[in-house]
């Protein structure tokens, strides 16, 4: 698989180190100040766009429209699916837009499901959200948090959001009751799962086209079906 780097920040060096050291091959990266309607692409069949959430959408649409596979973790923005998709089709390229390409973050998300579903049919708990990155993430809640307080399924759910130092990222999900409490937490190690995840989903997309979201990446994964290599 041939792929380029677009925002070669922390998170495009980490996905650029996985990327290679499972056979893939680099032939392009443009940086944040490089103008990708104007970029060589170096033929990639997908790039992954981790930049800002004003150039995320732009930077979408162009490489889709260029018939460049997308695999975008740019958190903060919001994507139109519509868009998306007839951009994917008219390119005749595929895309993946997901605010956390961990696999350990994804199956989270099902575990908070199922425990949101039991506790708050049973009542008298109150659920809350609490997260955690580093000092230089500027979307706040990030788009797990808003994306756990979506399967809680609580409209009125507080999300506490800190921006301090240099965690990479921990999430945790609690249900408050009179007589006890249940907190749910996943707590990120480094980049490197995330990087890894977005190559998973790079891998999977590999001859696929129109839009898709992460989940049905993991469901082939838990299944024992990766990508097409």
């Amino acid at each position: 698989m041939k792929f380029a780097v677009v925002g070669y920040g922390k998170m495009g060096r980490a996905i650029d180190d996985v990327a290679r050291a499972r056979g893939h091959r680099r032939v392009a990266v443009v940086d944040r100040s490089g103008s990708l309607a104007r970029a060589r692409l170096g033929g990639a069949d997908v790039a992954f766009e981790f930049t800002e959430p004003s150039a995320a959408r732009a930077h979408v649409l162009t490489l889709l429209e260029r018939g460049v596979s997308v695999v975008c973790g740019t958190t903060g923005w919001e994507s139109d699916a519509a868009e998306l998709g007839k951009a994917a089709r008219r390119g005749r390229a595929g895309a993946i837009v997901a605010p956390n390409f961990s696999v350990g973050v994804n199956l989270f998300y099902a575990v908070v499901r199922e425990a949101a579903e039991r506790y708050l049919r049973a009542g008298g708990y109150d659920p809350w959200i609490a997260e955690w990155h580093h000092k230089a993430k500027r979307d706040a809640p990030s788009g797990t948090a808003r994306r756990l307080a979506a399967i809680v399924r609580e409209e009125d759910v507080p999300v506490a959001s800190v921006r301090a130092g240099h965690e990479p990222g921990r999430h945790a999900v609690g249900f408050d009751g009179v007589h006890d409490a249940v907190v749910l937490t996943h707590e990120a190690r480094g980049r490197e799962a995330f990087a890894e995840g977005a190559v998973l989903a790079a891998e999977w997309l590999d001859g696929r086209k129109g839009l898709h979201d992460f989940d049905a990446v993991l469901s082939d994964l838990v299944k024992g079906r990766g990508g097409r290599r």
